[in-house]
């Protein structure tokens, strides 16, 4: 986007190490765990809700077939309880955080990799993510988070990302292509437009 050789170094370091040492290949999937920030030693198998962006993030820098990879294993996260949990253990498949704040990530990455591949199965994941959300996050005014994936249980809460982020997504994911510029914008980490120049 900025042409900048040195960020371009950074990310080409950065994202190696991740894919080395943070990517896992288990039975459910290919997921990234997490790690000490300090050491770097490996802490959890976990992945989650706010992980869920990272498959946009690798379309953009151009590891296309890492990042659907990686979808494919948020859609299994998602297909557990019919929502996404804050986060699970992925190679129990047993969820560690069970509540749900009305995030955006898992649709951007539907979004990003549907304009970038023309593959209709993102528009579905999507229609399946919409769907669910609106089956069990519809209130009297307006969509409430869930305090439990398995139960279904609502809290009394409405961030101002889902109108911000995960509308935004669910939109752009279903818009004619015209609607925005794909090549011409990219999104900051709050989905406010930037355009490339």
């Amino acid at each position: 986007m900025f042409s900048d050789a040195d960020c371009k170094a950074i990310w080409d370091t950065s994202i190696d190490s991740v894919n080395r040492y943070l990517g896992d290949e288990v039975d459910s999937g290919y997921w990234y765990g997490r790690a000490n920030m300090q050491s770097g030693a490996r802490t959890a198998s976990r992945y989650g809700a706010l992980d869920a962006f990272m498959p946009a993030l690798l379309v953009l820098s151009g590891d296309v077939e890492r990042a659907k990879r990686l979808q494919d294993s948020g859609l299994k996260m998602w297909r557990i309880h019919g929502i996404e949990p804050e986060s699970l253990d992925y190679k129990t498949m047993t969820v560690t955080s069970a509540n749900y704040h009305l995030r955006p990530e898992i649709i951007e990455s539907a979004y990003y990799l549907y304009r970038t591949t023309g593959d209709t199965k993102y528009r579905l994941m999507g229609k399946e993510f919409f769907e669910d959300f609106v089956k069990y996050c519809r209130s009297e005014s307006g969509y409430a988070a869930l305090k439990d994936v398995r139960s279904k249980e609502k809290d009394d809460s409405m961030e101002s990302f889902l109108f911000a982020e995960t509308f935004k997504y669910y939109y752009l994911l279903f818009a004619p292509k015209s609607a925005l510029g794909f090549d011409k914008i990219t999104f900051n980490t709050e989905a406010h437009p930037l355009q490339i120049k």
